[in-house]
């Protein structure tokens, strides 16, 4: 079995909680609240940031000029089309990006730089392939059952088109070139970072439903 197989395997349940999540329901059903979106979309603004960076840390470890150019495109791709996704809601909201890293977002950022940065190429490649795949899944999976004149048709469309799902063979196809004659420590350590990533995208949503800043998680804890 190929490790992405394996991969989607071992993250099952994750992927339903994900799917379970009200944020995602909500979203579907097109009664998920505007604020609760609108922090998300400034939150996800911020991410993308990061990601591209991560992705264009891991385009520099790539061992041939393909995958040097396939990892770059992805970075340049995570900027211009989804940041033009975000730049409607604003528009459509009136709202500006005017927000900093709250602890969903800081939290995976901060793994995903970190990974990309200090653990081999293929750990760092393990640990991207989330955010392309579970994104393609839930926005496949929602635009099969979104209630009609949804405010967030737009959000739907994006991660469940054919042009998306491109992107997200191509990621999961690096991914298994990546593996492939690895050991078995490397493989277990790419393992352990698909599924920490997945984790962090559930807590990034969960995050996002429940409005979570640093200020609150402060006043949580005092």
């Amino acid at each position: 079995m190929s490790f992405t197989k394996d991969a989607w395997a071992s993250i099952t349940s994750t992927y339903q909680d994900i799917l379970d999540h009200p944020f995602n329901r909500e979203l579907g059903e097109g009664t998920l609240k505007e604020e609760r979106f609108q922090f998300y979309i400034k939150q996800d603004s911020l991410y993308l940031e990061d990601f591209a960076r991560a992705l264009a840390i891991a385009a520099s470890k790539a061992p041939t000029p393909d995958d040097i150019v396939l990892l770059l495109d992805f970075s340049k791709g995570a900027i211009v089309a989804e940041r033009s996704l975000h730049q409607f809601y604003f528009d459509f909201f009136k709202i500006k990006l005017d927000a900093e890293r709250e602890p969903g977002c800081f939290t995976y950022t901060k793994f995903l730089l970190s990974t990309a940065t200090h653990d081999s190429y293929q750990v760092g490649i393990a640990a991207l392939l989330p955010c392309f795949w579970i994104y393609r899944e839930v926005g496949l999976h929602i635009h099969k059952n979104a209630k009609p004149d949804n405010t967030y048709q737009n959000w739907i469309d994006m991660y469940s088109s054919p042009e998306f799902g491109a992107v997200v063979d191509q990621a999961i196809d690096l991914t298994d070139r990546v593996a492939e004659g690895v050991s078995a420590a490397t493989r277990e350590a790419m393992m352990e970072a698909f599924i920490k990533s997945t984790q962090l995208e559930w807590m990034f949503w969960d995050c996002a439903y429940h409005m979570r800043t640093w200020a609150s998680a402060s006043l949580h804890n005092s």
